[in-house]
């Protein structure tokens, strides 16, 4: 097989976003569009990747991470001029090298594969992504002759009457043979207003040296969408949502208003769950069968077992068992887990905490720090009192205990297995096995001192 390197475009600022953020850095679904560009190229199996970085090199390839080789081009002077920056890298090597733009994060893999196997079976030294476009307007037309053969791209401004008929147009990706696109390189010249180098010029390069220049016809022309400002960021967040949850149903997930449910590329969610409106499945999150989610949830980067029901809740970085009933209003925070047959209720808050298996926790309760046994019943309005200002205390409660309502546990405590906390109680000492704890002030009732006070009252 040949060698196949990549060559990505992440350099421009991207002024007409308007924002603090480097273009290539605004998130689509939940990942830097760039980060979208280079999965979907990883998968395609190149030899090497590098990206062209300029403006915000740090934060690009602190996100990038090892995915990808980086060069820097200090001033942006035109696409030609970036891919230049990668000529130490790639100017020795031999094979097909693909350029695309960091700001095209709907490209598919296949649409990939599809142009790299196009321009390989041709043996062409240059190939064009291109798609038609119901309105062309604003593209470079690709011109091809009668023959069917690329001759040249001809930019909208400097297009003719007849040329602007033209519904190919270019969408900025591009195949090349690595030596003829170095060489052609050396050769592109930046007398043009802006006085910058453009890569589309290499095409005509080649084309007077009588080299093969093709088209690849992607016929999806959505994919090829360039984000330039916060419209287009919001078009392509809208399309990759539609493409992901198509996805998700055809493989045997519920969906029951695609339009208002944001999955995430990275999210697995297997057959006959069901996924309600306004719900965001978001990070590396796992959602087993017959799990249902929503509506109004936000899970991120949690494991979500079979059956369990996560509703009009929050769940983060933690692990939710099978068959377990999580809402409403309720809050997981991160470091938490969950066991099978548990129930988390309204207004609960977990932290950092294991519940056991057919736990319940169901409601108006915080438990921080904590392990929770199995089969452990938590009152209403239970705190555990886990923080002291500076440091962060455990809680342990063992299997088979009933704390009753309204219970402060003072951390560090233990409540032995089968023990009883009475409801009210502030326990700041551990609660032996199978032991009834009274911590409370004892009841005193002082009768007719009502009537007394108002009498003061009124005098």
């Amino acid at each position: 097989m040949m060698r196949r390197y990549a060559v990505i475009l992440a350099a421009g600022q991207g002024t007409r976003m308007k924002s603090k953020l480097y273009k290539v850095l605004h998130p689509v679904l939940g990942r830097p569009m760039v980060q979208h560009v280079i999965d979907q190229i990883k998968a395609v199996k190149v030899d090497k990747t590098v990206t062209v970085v300029g403006h915000g090199a740090e934060k690009v390839s602190e996100h990038i991470g090892n995915d990808t080789e980086f060069v820097i081009q200090g001033e942006q002077l035109g696409t030609g001029h970036a891919v230049m920056q990668a000529e130490d890298l790639l100017k020795d090597k031999h094979g097909t090298t693909i350029v695309v733009c960091g700001d095209t994060p709907l490209i598919t893999t296949e649409t990939y594969q599809a142009l790299f196997a196009h321009h390989e079976n041709e043996g062409a030294s240059a190939t064009i992504l291109t798609a038609k476009a119901e309105d062309p307007t604003g593209y470079g037309r690709v011109i091809r002759n009668e023959a069917d053969e690329v001759e040249r791209i001809v930019e909208h401004k400097d297009a003719s009457g007849a040329e602007r008929l033209v519904d190919e147009i270019n969408t900025g990706t591009y195949c090349f043979d690595n030596q003829a696109l170095f060489a052609a390189l050396k050769e592109v010249s930046n007398d043009n207003v802006q006085g910058e180098y453009y890569l589309p010029d290499v095409i005509e390069i080649l084309r007077n040296k009588k080299e093969k220049v093709t088209a690849s016809l992607t016929p999806d022309f959505e994919e090829t969408l360039g984000v330039n400002d916060r419209v287009a960021l919001a078009q392509a967040e809208k399309i990759m949502k539609k493409r992901i949850n198509e996805k998700h149903m055809r493989n045997g997930v519920a969906i029951s208003d695609p339009d208002n449910t944001y999955i995430h590329p990275g999210v697995v969610i297997e057959q006959d769950a069901v996924i309600h409106p306004g719900t965001h499945i978001t990070g590396g999150s796992t959602v087993k069968m017959d799990a249902e989610i929503g509506p109004n949830s936000e899970v991120d980067n949690c494991y979500v077992g079979i059956g369990s029901v996560v509703k009009q809740s929050v769940a983060t970085n933690s692990k939710i068992g099978d068959r377990v009933n999580v809402g409403p209003f309720a809050h997981i925070r991160p470091e938490s887990a969950i066991g099978d047959d548990a129930k988390v209720g309204n207004f609960v808050e977990i932290k950092k905490t294991v519940i056991g298996e057919g736990s319940k926790v169901p409601h108006l309760s915080y438990m921080g720090d904590a392990q929770v046994g199995s089969n452990v019943n938590v009152g209403c309005g239970t705190i555990t009192v886990n923080y002291d200002g500076k440091n962060k205390y455990v809680t342990t409660i063992e299997d088979d205990s009933f704390i009753g309502c309204n219970s402060n546990l003072i951390a560090p405590v233990t409540i032995g297995k089968g023990s009883y906390v009475a409801a009210g109680s502030t326990i700041t000492k551990d609660v032996p096995t199978e032991s009834l704890s009274v911590a409370r002030a004892r009841q005193t009732n002082k009768e007719g001192y009502a009537t007394r006070l108002k009498n003061r009252q009124k005098d």
